[in-house]
């Protein structure tokens, strides 16, 4: 451990060099290595946390750029996955990566996750985000779920016990489909995502379980709704 590198973090009350070690032992799974991946993977790098899995399909596209800046003009053309261990390589050699330069889905999902502490969900599919939660549920890991479209972005934090995607929403409610985005407000949710990681490893502050934090860019105004397990969630059954 660099006593230079992270000793913002040892000045901070409750932190310390014991929540640094935390950190640096700590292995995490973030599907989707785009808008919301790319801070998330940056925050989570810089950190200095031990382990980052990163699962991901796609190729960098030119379009890619407005807003997942964890790639770059360079990167176009290349996986998502291989761009990204390359950017997180130059920024703290430190932290280990494991790409998976495929689909996360019902074949690989249970024993990807298995291995790791935590999940952060940056998908940018609603049937991802159920199986998720579904597997995460099953498997009582913790995930942290995010999300964003056009002007407004929501993110709350799941442990085993607490209300979780399904008590929210239904598969039917929400058909994904192609919407726009503003680039600079991913990197406020996916800001709050990574935050979210580094308090649940280290024990700091009260994370943003029971309760959905929402966020419209526009008036800039912050939002928390009070969730709770629901009796008719499937989750229940798994």
């Amino acid at each position: 451990m660099e006593e230079n590198r992270y000793e913002r973090h040892f000045l901070l009350d409750g932190f310390g060099r014991n929540g640094q070690k935390k950190l640096s032992e700590a292995k995490v799974l973030i599907v989707g290595v785009g808008g919301l991946g790319s801070p998330v993977a940056m925050y989570l790098a810089s950190a200095g946390i031990g382990k980052l899995g990163l699962i991901d399909a796609d190729v960098v596209d030119v379009t890619n750029l407005q807003r997942q800046i964890i790639h770059s003009e360079s990167s176009v053309g290349v996986e998502k996955v291989v761009s990204a261990k390359q950017r997180i390589a130059d920024l703290n050699s430190e932290t280990e990566v494991v790409t998976y330069d495929f689909f996360y889905d019902e074949k690989n999902a249970e024993s990807i996750t298995k291995d790791y502490d935590f999940v952060v969900d940056c998908a940018d599919n609603n049937r991802t985000k159920f199986l998720i939660n579904d597997v995460c549920v099953k498997l009582r890991k913790p995930f942290c779920h995010g999300s964003i479209t056009e002007f407004s972005g929501r993110v709350f934090t799941h442990l085993p016990s607490t209300a979780c995607y399904r008590c929210l929403f239904d598969e039917d409610d929400e058909p994904s489909k192609k919407r726009g985005v503003l680039g600079a407000s991913v990197g406020i949710i996916g800001s709050i995502q990574a935050t979210e990681v580094i308090k649940f490893f280290t024990g700091i502050g009260d994370l943003l379980t029971d309760s959905l934090l929402t966020l419209d860019v526009k008036t800039m105004k912050f939002s928390k709704l009070k969730m709770k397990v629901s009796a008719k969630c499937r989750c229940n059954e798994l």
